[in-house]
């Protein structure tokens, strides 16, 4: 049997390496109450609302979306001032690459968006949908809008899942607030 020296080094497989847990990156922009103050500043009171979606509801949007409604029932936040709705702001998440994207939508009395926020941001690229002049390009989209990346929303290189999952959010968001004021959840506004 060889002896060899010791340099003191532990020799770690490099299988083993990959299963080590990588850094965490996130970022908390803005809570909900936050960027809702933000997005309607004259408002003095927001509401939450429970807006639920029947099977029907679910697959008109399935389909006319071409993607997921996702979910059933929705927190929608009703601004208004001195009684009179002013629009309509939603939180979500969607997926970037591999963590969870934290985002709200503005949405005026006419469908569409008045602005979008970036709440919180987990990945450690694509943090470029936090800028302005892209959130900017959703502004005055609705529910008859694409809303699609590489065509009315531009991508970012190197954000492309982020752009995408984000932009997809929000056409999802100004639908299920269009098909909630159709049914009557969101009265007054």
């Amino acid at each position: 049997m060889s002896m060899r020296p010791s340099t003191g080094l532990a020799v770690v497989p490099l299988a083993l390496t990959a299963l080590a847990p990588t850094a965490a990156f996130a970022v908390d922009y803005l809570s909900p109450q936050q960027a809702q103050q933000l997005m309607f500043p004259t408002a003095d009171r927001f509401e939450v609302r429970d807006v639920r979606l029947d099977a029907a509801q679910l697959q008109a949007l399935q389909q006319r979306l071409g993607m997921p409604a996702r979910s059933a029932q929705w927190k929608v936040v009703v601004a208004s001032q001195g009684g009179k709705t002013l629009g309509f702001v939603v939180v979500d998440n969607v997926v970037g690459k591999f963590e969870l994207i934290t985002y709200a939508v503005a949405v005026q009395l006419d469908g569409t968006v008045r602005q979008i926020e970036i709440l919180s941001y987990r990945e450690s690229h694509g943090g470029e949908v936090r800028l302005p002049a892209w959130r900017q390009q959703f502004v005055g989209k609705g529910p008859q809008s694409a809303l699609k990346t590489g065509q009315d929303i531009a991508n970012i290189s190197g954000a492309t899942l982020s752009c995408s999952h984000v932009t997809e959010g929000v056409k999802r968001i100004v639908a299920v607030v269009e098909a909630a004021r159709a049914n009557g959840q969101l009265v007054g506004g």
